[in-house]
């Protein structure tokens, strides 16, 4: 039976693209009426529940996605792979699962990728078997192709909550305290310069568009990303830019570089950078430390320190300075260091909050917060405060100053 409802679905797809293409336009509603005519006078038996599995497929299928329809519709799940046309995974509630259904070939999931791609004017094939796009829905898409995907077309979709992530979200899932939370606020009003730095998959995105609640409305917004997927909120003066690859000729490439020097004169009060992963690190810094306070940035690695010293790599990559002036460069223009990680049941927490000073000659990080297993009241742990004091503080005075900083904070910020 299954195999004869396989063969139904492609006969009956067939005569419903037969259909559209005799009519000059058509719409969703068109499509549905295509395919229920063709079902219903389909000349042999059907049972209902098959009709209405087949019509669902047929739809799945003739609007691009296929089979990855339905994950793509679960909003629990967060991750999508596909390890060639028989072997899908995804992940849901922190825990993986093989999917049930294969695409009927290679060539179908082919179809698939190359409905995506296209999309976005991209291109992928056996001359350029690596492609970065995103869903209308802002779902992150990697795409890597044979002959360098040994075992077939490899698919890795990062689904991203339909649902705005704000702080006080954050701290009822146990991402980070309330008093962090309320620090973070503070700092982002008063116009600290904020790197988020963590693993894959520990939550950098989410989390910086958390923070992006807190940027005063009146401020103008440049963003910068390689694919674009951050959800900035409630800023009416927002601009949005996104890097492009180089066509066939290698040519016409726009980098995060050339976009980063590009948004310098567009009059940027902040300018958020999705994610560093090269010779822009440069871009960024001299960008913090040229008047654009507020700025915000994401990258990489397995901790704070271990971001500290990948940035002053890619800094001396990207340029001949001396290292001793990259880390001044670093030390002045980075302000607060946030970083994340996944614990081992796949919860998603803030590890550790920290300034980034520059002092004897060195790069210093003064932890503000930090992460214990060892709290009582809480078994999976929690963010608590340490004793340091809290060194740059001066932003803090002036947004007091103004009258704008919450009340005790700057109190709170120098005990």
């Amino acid at each position: 039976m299954k195999n004869e409802i396989l063969l139904l679905k492609n006969v009956i797809s067939e005569r419903v693209l037969k259909d559209i293409g005799e009519k000059e336009a058509y719409d969703d509603a068109g499509l549905l009426e295509c395919i229920d005519d063709e079902i219903i006078n389909y000349p042999y038996y059907v049972p209902v529940q098959e009709k209405l599995r087949l019509k669902r497929n047929i739809i799945h299928s003739l609007t691009g996605y296929d089979i990855l329809s339905e994950l793509l519709e679960d909003d629990d799940i967060t991750d999508i792979m596909i390890n060639g046309a028989c072997d899908i995974f995804y992940e849901k509630n922190n825990e993986m699962y093989r999917y049930k259904k294969v695409f009927e070939s290679v060539e179908k999931l082919t179809d698939v990728i190359q409905h995506i791609v296209s999309g976005h004017n991209r291109i992928v094939n056996e001359s350029v078997p690596i492609v970065d796009v995103r869903l209308p829905d802002g779902s992150r898409v990697n795409v890597v192709m044979p002959p360098v995907a040994i075992d077939g077309p490899i698919v890795t979709i990062r689904k991203f909550p339909k649902q705005d992530y704000t702080l006080e979200k954050l701290v009822r899932l146990n991402t980070l305290t309330k008093d962090a939370a309320d620090f973070l606020k503070n700092i982002v009003k008063a116009r600290y310069n904020i790197f988020i730095s963590g693993g894959t998959g520990s939550g950098k995105t989410t989390f910086l568009n958390a923070l992006s609640n807190y940027i005063p409305k009146r401020e103008r917004v440049v963003t910068i990303e390689d694919s674009a997927e951050l959800k900035i909120q409630g800023i009416e003066n927002l601009v949005r830019l996104e890097t492009r690859n180089a066509n066939f000729e290698g040519r016409n490439e726009v980098t995060i570089r050339e976009l980063i020097k590009t948004s310098l004169r567009m009059r940027p009060d902040r300018i958020i950078v999705g994610e560093v992963r090269g010779a822009e690190a440069l871009d960024m810094l001299q960008a913090m430390n040229t008047g654009h306070d507020g700025s915000i940035s994401t990258g990489h690695a397995n901790s704070p320190k271990d971001m500290i010293s990948r940035l002053e790599t890619l800094v001396l990559i990207a340029s001949d300075i001396p290292a001793g002036a990259v880390r001044r460069q670093i030390g002045s223009a980075l302000d607060i260091l946030i970083h994340l990680g996944r614990l081992s049941d796949g919860t998603r927490k803030v590890f550790d909050i920290s300034e980034v000073i520059y002092k004897e000659n060195d790069l210093q990080l003064n932890q503000l917060y930090r992460y214990r297993n060892d709290v009582k009241e809480h078994k999976s742990g929690m963010l608590v405060r340490t004793d340091n004091a809290m060194e740059k503080t001066y932003k803090l005075y002036e947004r007091q100053m103004a009258g704008c900083a919450q009340k005790g904070s700057v109190l709170w910020a120098v005990k």
